[in-house]
């Protein structure tokens, strides 16, 4: 990933923002007209019914074996070497927080499970194995990207598993759909950079994981002065013009703290990818914290 990969991106998104209009325009929808988060959801809708496969298919070397618990101090635990692992995989009731048009809703379908290697059922609760997902919430607040959703929900055969929940985290307890200290695991891949309020809602989060409930993490973050003081001031210029075209999106985020303060965790292990270069505009944390 290069430093002009921003700039790239964002062009691109921009050149959805021309068809956004016009569909707005020949439906007369005069909300999404003059509400600029309501445009921006809906153009943002439309760019990442493209760029998420994109994302997935970078991302997915990492995702994948972080939810199987392969990920220990930033490093990847080869499938031949599962014993090493000290997380188990995902399993039981999930909260999945903006999953968006759905790039990630497969891993947790049977079938993709018993495609993975060394994966199957009675492996739930052992380290470098993923159990069977009972149940999904999908957090999206977002109505634009729903059909979407819904249509890789029903690819993955998920329907009496996967429920979308069409609110924002701060609206989460009052809509009823979940309950506090109720969900076995939550999965947030490259989605904090975006909700509203990140502070207040990642530690609102914590309180739906039961004792013992893992959070799973990859996310992409501020980039640290002590690191590379020209890269930081690189990623802020970058992130005066990101925000506003990749859908609120923001570049300087401190997640990874956040997350840690979050509540009381038995174990954290969040850190940087190994190997992830020193001049990337949009450096991540990877790992799991186990409450």
């Amino acid at each position: 990933m290069t430093v002009f990969f921003p700039w790239q991106f964002m062009f691109k998104s921009m050149t959805y923002l021309p068809g956004t209009l016009l569909h707005a325009l020949k439906n007369r929808d005069l909300t999404t007209l003059f509400s600029w988060s309501k445009l921006q959801a809906a153009w943002f809708g439309r760019f990442w019914a493209w760029a998420g496969p994109q994302v997935r298919q970078g991302a997915e070397v990492t995702v994948v074996p972080l939810l199987e618990g392969r990920i220990t101090n930033g490093s990847v635990i080869p499938p031949s070497d599962r014993s090493t692992a000290v997380h188990p995989g995902i399993s039981g009731a999930v909260l999945e927080i903006g999953p968006g048009s759905g790039m990630w809703v497969s891993i947790f379908s049977d079938k993709y499970q018993s495609s993975s290697a060394d994966s199957s059922h009675d492996q739930q609760g052992k380290p470098g194995h993923r159990g069977r997902v009972t149940r999904v919430y999908g957090v999206e607040p977002n109505p634009a990207v729903h059909p979407l959703l819904r249509q890789q929900i029903a690819k993955a055969d998920l329907q009496d598993v996967y429920e979308v929940v069409p609110v924002g985290i701060e609206d989460l307890a009052s809509s009823g759909r979940v309950a506090p200290q109720s969900v076995d695991c939550i999965v947030s891949v490259l989605c904090l950079c975006s909700i509203p309020d990140p502070e207040r809602n990642i530690k609102e989060l914590y309180n739906y994981l039961k004792p013992g409930g893992r959070w799973y993490v990859y996310e992409h973050v501020k980039r640290e002065r002590s690191n590379s003081w020209a890269v930081a001031l690189y990623q802020a210029f970058v992130n005066l013009f990101w925000p506003h075209i990749i859908g609120g999106c923001e570049l300087q985020r401190e997640t990874g703290k956040w997350l840690k303060e979050a509540g009381s965790w038995s174990n954290i292990d969040l850190v940087s990818p190994k190997g992830e270069p020193w001049f990337m505009t949009l450096p991540h944390v990877v790992g799991v914290l186990t409450k």
